[in-house]
C-alpha cells in the first residue's frame, strides 16, 4: 500500500507515454516548434511494464495512459496490450485524432472508458485552438467509440472569452448521447500564460448551465476529482473539475509518472523523483516510490492556496502540462 503522511492511500497511477503531440493547443504546448524528449530518454515498453507491476504489487488498481498524445508513440499498441494483462482498470486520455487506428487494440485490451480532449464544438475555433484542421475526424472517432460501447468522457478546458459561451452547447450534446462532459477549470503551468481572469469557476459554469437547463447532482466516488451532474431526461451527464475554485486534495489518490520516468506526487509538485535512472541501473525503485509519496504536500503541491484570484503564476515552479502528462 502506498500512503502519504496525511494517510491518503494512492492506488491510481497516471503514466505519460510521450511529451509529443499531433496538435498544438496553446494552453498545453505553447510553441509550434517544440523540442521533444529524445526517444532514448523515454521509458521503453518493457520499463513501463516493469514499473507498472511494482505499483500494482503495492495496491495500484487503476492506470491511465496520457501524454502529450499517447497514441502518437509507434509502440503505443504494444504498451496498451501489455498493461491490459495486469489486474487494473486501464484507460487513457487522447485527443481523439488516431482513435480509428486503435479501435481494435482498445477492444482487445477490453478498455471500457476513454477520455477525449475537445475544447470546442466549432470547427473553425478547433482549428484556432489546436492549429490543426481535424475537427470532423475527432467527432467521427467519438462516434466510433460509442458504436463499440466504450464510455466516452469529453475533457473541456474552459476559458473566458474562448469557449465559455459554448458550455450550454456541450450540455445539449448530452441530450441524446451517453457521454459525460467534463468541464475543467484552467490551471497554471509553465508556458501557458495563465491569468486568474481566464478561469471559469465551478460556480460560473453551473450558473451558465442553469440559465437554460434544470439539473441535479449525481453521486460520486470516494476519490473523484469531478463533481457530477445531469440534466433530467438527458442520456448523458456533465461534471466539473474545480481545481482552482474548489480543490479536492483531501481525497487525492493519484500519482503521475512522466514519459521520462519521473514520479510526481501531485500535478503541481515542484519536485519529482527519478525512477527510470535507478531502474536502468538495476537499483531498487520501491523505496523511492514510497519516499516520494510520503513527501506529498497537503494540497496543490504546497505551491499555492486560498483564492485563485490571488495566485501569481510566475511564482509556481513546475513543468509544462505536456511534459507532465494530463
Amino acid at each position: 500500500m502506498i500512503k502519504d503522511s496525511f494517510n491518503r492511500v494512492h492506488n491510481y497511477l497516471r503514466v505519460s507515454l510521450t511529451d509529443n503531440c499531433n496538435l498544438r493547443c496553446f494552453y498545453c504546448m505553447p510553441e509550434e516548434d517544440y523540442e521533444f524528449t529524445q526517444a532514448s530518454k523515454l521509458m521503453q515498453p518493457s520499463e513501463i511494464e516493469e514499473l507498472a507491476k511494482i505499483f500494482v504489487q503495492e495496491g495500484v488498481n487503476k492506470i491511465r495512459l496520457t501524454g502529450g498524445e499517447p497514441l502518437v508513440r509507434k509502440d503505443a499498441a504494444q504498451i496498451i496490450l501489455s498493461l491490459s494483462r495486469l489486474p487494473v482498470d486501464l484507460s487513457l486520455t487522447t485527443n481523439g485524432a488516431r482513435v480509428h487506428d486503435f479501435i481494435n487494440v482498445f477492444l482487445e485490451a477490453k478498455i471500457k472508458s476513454i477520455n477525449i480532449s475537445l475544447d470546442t464544438l466549432d470547427a473553425d475555433k478547433f482549428h484556432i485552438i489546436t492549429r490543426r484542421d481535424i475537427y470532423r475526424q475527432v467527432k467521427d472517432n467519438i462516434g466510433l467509440l460509442l458504436q463499440h460501447h466504450i464510455k466516452v468522457k469529453i475533457n473541456v478546458v474552459v476559458m473566458k472569452g474562448l469557449n465559455d459561451m459554448e458550455i450550454v452547447d456541450f450540455i445539449a450534446w448530452t441530450k441524446d448521447e451517453p457521454i459525460e462532459i467534463r468541464f475543467i477549470e484552467f490551471m497554471p503551468f509553465a508556458g501557458n500564460r495563465w491569468t486568474s481572469n481566464q478561469v471559469v469557476s465551478l460556480e460560473d459554469i453551473l450558473q451558465k448551465v442553469s440559465s437554460r437547463y434544470n439539473y441535479h447532482s449525481l453521486p460520486g466516488g470516494t476519490n473523484d476529482t469531478a463533481k457530477h451532474y445531469q440534466v433530467s431526461g438527458h442520456a448523458g451527464s456533465f461534471a466539473v473539475i474545480s481545481t482552482m475554485s474548489a480543490p479536492f486534495c483531501s481525497t487525492c489518490n493519484r500519482m503521475r509518472l512522466t514519459a521520462d520516468g519521473k514520479l510526481k506526487n501531485c500535478l503541481f509538485s515542484e519536485t519529482e523523483t527519478d525512477l527510470l535512472g535507478p531502474l536502468r541501473k538495476g537499483e531498487e525503485v520501491l523505496p523511492l516510490i514510497h519516499e516520494c509519496i510520503a513527501g506529498k504536500a497537503k494540497a496543490l503541491g504546497g505551491q499555492f492556496s486560498g483564492l485563485f484570484e490571488n495566485i501569481e503564476a510566475n511564482t509556481i515552479h513546475n513543468r509544462s502540462m505536456i511534459t507532465i502528462g494530463g
